[in-house]
């Protein structure tokens, strides 16, 4: 007996040590996973999705579908074997103050879930997901750090709220308040005692709208959508509890991961894309697909297409990761059709690839190694000889103003951030009067931080909205508490192509990062030693800056009084004192940066490959990050020049677009030099184009053969999808002079309206009928019947008559729309 017992433990201990569990501990610890859903098409095949690689990421532990579903929803729906469920009572259209708000259905299901699911009874650990997310390896709590008191969850940096008076108002510890979301994973007490406050302060915060704007919440809608991620974060900060929060775990299609950093959880909440293909959930919001045999999401390019793609490994691991996505919920809904009993779907390439050793492969479960080691993929990216250690935190800013002109460039330099594979966060400080605020409509295009507009200054009058970039740097600072380590600063009229990073461009304290402006010659003569004490410190660069938070502390308020400085001595405005073209003082805030930081000795590192100008020749292997298109660009008889689209209305006009550049195909392939440039500009126009593309697709602008319809007015009520509520934002889109361009085409906005070729359908038809007519009268006459031929004739007279009437009206038409544009 004895030699039995000794056997059964030796065996419990190898089996406990094989399975990575230490034999002292109590174990296995037992797992739950949550996700929330409702009665609809939409959360079907994300289901599905999540079903499908909860199983093939081999999470431990069951899984529970928390459904909302009111009675009349549940008699029509279809979906309730594609998950273990749990049925809530909906919450939707809140019991007792009727407010429409789906997203508290996740708080109220998990309440709802401890209180009747006996599984809640023989759990320990909870991992809370959404369903808009694919697992890409197990997600096991205490091995991520997870402790009782100590929650894991993702970084959601836009949830402003933690740091100023939302915070303060709706909890008692507001210094508690942690800004996380997506993914949690936390002890069963822990839950229990959040759960309630997460529900109670979700609904306080739902309530709050005094307290809804975008500078208050981060809410780009500006309509409370968030306030169930505020009453987690205040719930938990109520409960006492702090965060360990992990931003490598999960990742949005869309995005580059970090060197060494391998995601294993993937949040398509937004619109990404691989080339020429793209997916946005959005577009799938009423999509019976899981219900619809042998239907699939559209096929994304296959793995070797990527590597032909795309050179950086890094961008490379970003696009795979983006098919992985898509491909792993294809291959959801193939089992799910067979589940349905769908017949068997006929052979394709892509379903061949779907069911073969490479995509298994490629798929297998992602396993974490405590600590995170290396990837391969980042030591193509750089060998490091050091141990690895976390790089600082980085926040990205751009100045712009309440108008048209900066939202066009808004919309371009977010676009091109969120492709970048940019670390941390960006916040766009909009200088703006109160009367400017009133009309503005662009409050939603980026995480904004408002500021007061010193374009008139307060004190001498004088017009000079430049001076905004360092009054926004310093009201930013003074009222927001900044947790980055560097910042990162640009301007609005730029594309970022890649990372900028202080570990890449050997950024320090002491020692920011810049780009040359050589036509800063006053840092050589007299302005110079006019208006700093070390004018040997002065160095000739501008907009890209990589600056330590504590250095930009110090500095900030001296940029700003040497740009008043600056600004103010008119006598030394001339061409040949400070390189200004104009004579007109306009760059004196690129002086007062370059003399406020020469008042603090603090000397650039100088560097020619983080910034190109479109149009300009590029040096041989430089990958530029950044596009700054400043300046008017050519490529054969096309052009671009912002200056020409200052009072064009890009954003809130549907489908308005640049024109756009020459196809790459077409250039000349003689020189090299010439070839690269024209290829640089035009990435960087078609990178602005699908940016606004992109944004009429978000706004839910209707069709372009729905423009067709004159009756339809598009300047009002674009409805924003379920995928971030139900409710409706107006936006009056109005009509704007365009300036011509110097291009072969047209410099209009082009819209895509179904009219023209609806119209020029109409006028061949007529014209058929119209020949048919003649035919028919000239048969009549040679056949010698008078009579029908006469009725004939009349009948022919009719019909032109009806078809120049038509032409007339339609030409009216064209007319009143021309008088329109020339407004």
């Amino acid at each position: 007996m004895a030699n039995f017992l000794a056997i059964l433990m030796l065996v419990s201990f190898w089996v406990s040590f094989i399975s990575g569990q230490n034999p002292g501990l109590e174990a296995p610890y037992r797992i739950h996973t949550l996700f929330s859903v409702e009665c609809q098409n939409y959360f079907d095949w994300q289901t599905v999705g999540f079903m499908h690689s909860f199983k093939k990421a081999q999470q431990p532990g069951p899984v529970t579908r928390l459904l909302s579903c009111t009675e009349e929803e549940k008699k029509n729906y279809k979906g309730m074997d594609l998950a273990p469920t749990l049925e809530v009572p909906s919450m939707s259209r809140h019991p007792k103050t009727g407010d429409w708000y789906p997203a508290i259905n996740k708080p109220a299901g998990i309440v709802h879930w401890l209180k009747h699911s006996k599984d809640a009874q023989s759990t320990d650990w909870v991992v809370i997901l959404d369903a808009d997310m694919i697992l890409r390896g197990p997600i096991i709590p205490w091995e991520l750090g997870a402790e009782k008191g100590h929650p894991v969850a993702a970084y959601y940096g836009y949830l402003i709220g933690c740091d100023n008076i939302l915070a303060k108002m709706h909890t008692k510890h507001p210094e508690l308040c942690d800004k996380v979301g997506g993914l949690l994973a936390m002890h069963i007490d822990d839950l229990r005692v959040l759960a309630p406050l997460w529900l109670s302060k979700t609904e306080e915060v739902r309530e709050d709208r005094a307290h809804w704007g975008t500078n208050i919440t981060g809410d780009i809608y500006g309509t409370g959508w968030i306030s169930e991620m505020y009453g987690y974060s205040f719930g938990a900060a109520e409960a006492g509890l702090r965060h360990k929060i992990n931003d490598n775990l999960m990742i949005y299609p869309g995005y580059t991961p970090q060197p060494g950093v391998e995601p294993i959880l993937l949040h398509y909440g937004l619109p990404f894309s691989v080339g020429n293909w793209s997916f946005s959930k959005l577009e799938h919001h009423e999509d019976g697909i899981v219900y619809e045999c042998g239907r699939l999401f559209p096929e994304p390019p296959y793995p070797r297409e990527i590597k032909l793609m795309e050179p950086d490994p890094n961008k490379r691991r970003a696009l795979f990761l983006n098919i992985e996505c898509i491909n792993t919920m294809n291959e959801g809904l193939l089992l799910q059709h067979t589940r349905n009993g769908c017949p068997k779907p006929k052979w394709s390439k892509y379903l061949s690839f779907l069911k073969s050793k490479t995509f298994a492969k490629l798929t297998q479960p992602k396993l974490l190694t405590p600590p995170r080691m290396q990837t391969e993929v980042a030591k193509e990216v750089k060998e490091i000889n050091e141990s690895i250690r976390p790089y600082p935190k980085i926040h990205t800013l751009f100045s712009t103003e309440c108008t048209t002109y900066f939202d066009w460039q808004t919309v371009g330099l977010m676009h091109s951030f969120h492709l970048s594979g940019q670390p941390g966060n960006i916040t766009r400080l909009l200088s703006c009067t109160d009367e400017d605020l009133k009309q503005y409509k662009g409050h939603d295009l980026a995480p904004t931080h408002y500021v007061p507009s010193m374009s008139r200054h307060p004190l001498t009058g004088d017009w000079y909205p430049a001076i905004n970039k360092p009054a926004a740097v310093v009201h930013w600072l003074n009222h927001v508490n900044v947790d980055a380590e560097y910042i990162v600063i640009l301007d609005a009229d730029m594309i970022l192509r890649g990372p900028i990073t202080p570990w890449e461009f050997k950024a320090a304290r002491g020692r920011p990062v810049s780009t040359p402006y050589e036509y800063l010659i006053g840092c050589d003569n007299e302005l110079a030693k006019l208006h700093t004490r070390h004018p040997e410190a002065c160095d000739k660069v501008g907009g890209v800056i990589i600056v330590h938070i504590d250095d930009l502390r110090e500095f900030a308020l001296l940029w700003l009084l040497k740009t008043e400085e600056v600004r103010a001595d008119k006598a030394h405005y001339a061409t040949n004192i400070t390189g200004d073209i104009y004579e007109s003082g306009w760059i004196s805030e690129m002086y007062g940066y370059s003399f406020g930081a020469a008042e603090l000795k603090l000397r650039h590192l100088i560097s020619n490959e983080i910034l190109i100008y479109p149009g300009y020749v590029p040096k041989p292997d430089v990958k530029y990050r950044v596009f700054h298109y400043g300046l008017e660009f050519k490529v054969g008889n096309w052009s671009f020049d912002k200056a020409k689209w200052r009072e064009v209305d890009m954003v809130n006009k549907c489908w308005a677009t640049f024109p756009d550049p020459p196809d790459p195909s077409t250039l000349e392939q003689t020189d090299e030099n010439e070839l690269q440039r024209d290829l640089l500009s035009i990435e960087c126009a078609r990178t602005l184009n699908e940016a606004l593309r992109l944004h009429h697709k978000r706004r839910n602008c209707p069709e372009p053969t729905v423009l067709s319809n004159p009756a339809l007015d598009t300047t009002k009520d674009i409805a924003n999808s379920r995928k971030v509520g139900r409710f409706s934002k107006t936006d009056d889109i109005e009509s704007n002079p365009v300036p011509r361009n110097h291009s072969q085409e047209s410099s209009e906005p082009k819209v895509r309206d179904g009219l023209f070729s609806t119209l020029r359908f109409w006028i061949i038809l007529l014209w058929v009928f119209s020949g048919l007519g003649f035919i028919l009268v000239m048969l009549a006459m040679c056949s010698g019947y008078t009579s029908k031929g006469s009725s004939k004739g009349k009948s022919n007279k009719s019909r032109r008559r009806s078809y120049t009437g038509f032409l007339k009206t339609n030409g009216r038409d064209r007319q009143g729309r021309k008088s329109d544009a020339s407004l």
